[in-house]
């Protein structure tokens, strides 16, 4: 890896909509490119393919992961493929989201639990946390203490479930189960908004629980 420097993250914000059950909605997504400046994997490049094109800058991109099939997630995931030459990941659980988007193409590869992709010398570790979606996946980079969760866990609680191929229920043992688990340090860098901590989310999960959301 000599002179390639430091192994890093950028994070892009790209805006778009969201469109499930008959509704869409307006939203920012949070795109993660992980590497040095040699190589990098790419999740979730969300609504614009030219402004992921721009942060990925030329390096070889190894893998684009995605987090869960929703299609502000992977809307635009044909053509960054198409333009970064790079493999497609997505769990198999969430092709019932992905076929809704695409019906001519199917991702390169279903992400395994507990599956690890290694980039510029980071590992990133597949966590399955189902209940925002069936196939709901975050990536924790533990050398870095850093969990890249989707829309499973965001600052001030879980991910949406109220809508189609999502519960609850699921979602809360996925993240107590799957998540509390880390050390309270661990940086949580989401699908939307800010960052937040693993110990900063944990002491409210009863407060969840009672809200239902």
């Amino acid at each position: 890896m000599a002179g390639n420097g430091p192994t890093r993250i950028d994070t892009l914000v790209t805006s778009g909509t969201f469109s499930l059950d008959g509704g869409t909605w307006d939203v920012d997504n949070n795109v993660y490119v992980i590497g040095d400046d040699a190589e990098c994997i790419v999740i979730d490049p969300a609504h614009d393919a030219d402004a992921v094109e721009k942060a990925v800058g030329g390096r070889t991109v190894t893998a684009i992961l995605l987090t869960h099939g929703h299609d502000d997630h992977i809307g635009q995931v044909a053509h960054v493929k198409a333009r970064l030459d790079a493999p497609v990941y997505l769990n198999a659980n969430d092709r019932v989201l992905w076929d809704q988007v695409f019906d001519d193409a199917a991702p390169d590869h279903a992400i395994e639990d507990g599956q690890r992709f290694t980039v510029a010398g980071a590992t990133l570790e597949a966590i399955h946390t189902p209940g925002h979606s069936p196939g709901s996946t975050c990536f924790y980079w533990e050398d870095n203490a850093t969990l890249f969760s989707g829309d499973t866990l965001f600052q001030g609680g879980p991910g949406a479930t109220g809508r189609s191929y999502s519960d609850f229920g699921t979602i809360v043992d996925s993240i107590t189960n799957r998540l509390l688990t880390l050390p309270a340090g661990v940086t949580v860098l989401t699908g939307h908004g800010p960052a937040t901590t693993i110990g900063d989310e944990a002491p409210h999960r009863q407060e969840w629980i009672d809200r239902g959301h």
